[in-house]
């Protein structure tokens, strides 16, 4: 069985992460990975504190494992989203989009551990300097709000960077990525993309359809025109946001209106025409639904045949 020094400190049986995807890793999903064997992941995304709260009461009536949440340092509710963490003082906290600086204090006062996402070595540096405990080095594969590195070039550079455990994520799906990562250095990884096709995971048929039928170049990429660009699957909405996105006469706040919404559109309706299905360049890997469970064995069982050939390269 594939162990790291990430199992240790979180206490978990595989080096598998399940991302944080806004409206789409729930109480249920996240208490499903930690069952098997990894960290689960509820979202906070844009949502409120009442909604964090009672994602974080499922999943804890669901599993006694250790849990984390993931808290997008845009949203509007991000300062009182941090002190549900808090107070009910989940395990692991994985921050994205911002700089968490400000919250580290009283996370880590609660016993909190800090993993932030990071898109750059400079930003792994930064955090490590904070008292982050790990760090998730996400190339700009993954789905949802992504960088400007790829995971191949970044993950060696944040690993040389700092002395944190480093955890792998961008494009990851398989126990080939796995694998992969570790070589790179990194010595877990995180999987969103994969998640979707798990039993567990509540997003409308429509979408988990659109993710098993996903091709190798199904994905585009948005949002670069307002600084956080986003990647999803090529739908109705994302050719519609890219005929005006550098159209002169289309103001940024017309933009961003125009994405209003359009996440919850496909994750709760289905809605094939105004939806925005986020996923990541590794959709068209995933082409089966699965419990959580056997996704996780699935992956570390690949993972640690690939890691054992590894030595019939050197002669």
């Amino acid at each position: 069985m594939i162990k790291s020094e990430i199992c240790e400190l979180l206490s978990i049986e595989y080096p598998i992460f399940q991302g944080g995807m806004a409206w789409i890793s729930d109480g249920s999903l996240a208490a499903a990975v930690s069952n098997a064997g990894g960290l689960g992941i509820i979202a906070a995304g844009n949502a409120p504190q009442d909604y964090v709260r009672e994602q974080i009461k499922v999943a804890r009536e669901l599993t006694n494992k250790p849990i984390g949440v993931n808290i997008m340092l845009l949203s509007p509710f991000a300062d009182e989203v941090a002190k549900v963490v808090a107070d009910e003082k989940v395990e692991v906290v994985t921050t994205g989009a911002g700089n968490p600086s400000k919250y580290m204090e009283l996370w880590k006062s609660a016993g909190i551990k800090v993993i932030p996402v990071v898109a750059s070595a400079a930003m792994a540096k930064l955090m490590e300097r904070l008292g982050a405990c790990a760090v998730i080095a996400e190339g700009g594969e993954s789905g949802g709000h992504i960088g400007e590195m790829a995971t191949m070039p970044l993950v060696p550079q944040v690993c040389d960077a700092v002395k944190l455990p480093v955890v792998a994520a961008g494009g990851i799906a398989d126990g080939r990525g796995v694998a992969a990562a570790f070589m790179l250095g990194a010595c877990a990884v995180q999987m969103g993309t994969r998640f979707l096709s798990a039993d567990e995971c509540s997003i409308h048929p429509n979408y988990k359809e659109k993710v098993l039928s996903a091709k190798d170049r199904c994905t585009v990429v948005t949002g670069r025109r307002l600084g956080h660009p986003v990647r999803s699957l090529r739908t109705q909405f994302s050719n519609d946001y890219q005929k005006v996105e550098y159209d002169s006469s289309v103001s940024d706040a017309e933009l961003e209106a125009l994405a209003g919404g359009a996440l919850r559109l496909a994750v709760q309706e289905g809605d094939l025409k105004k939806g925005c299905f986020l996923a990541g360049q590794a959709a068209s890997m995933v082409n089966k639904r699965q419990k959580a469970s056997e996704i996780i064995k699935e992956v570390a069982d690949e993972a640690e045949i690939i890691l054992k050939r590894a030595s019939i390269w050197v002669k």
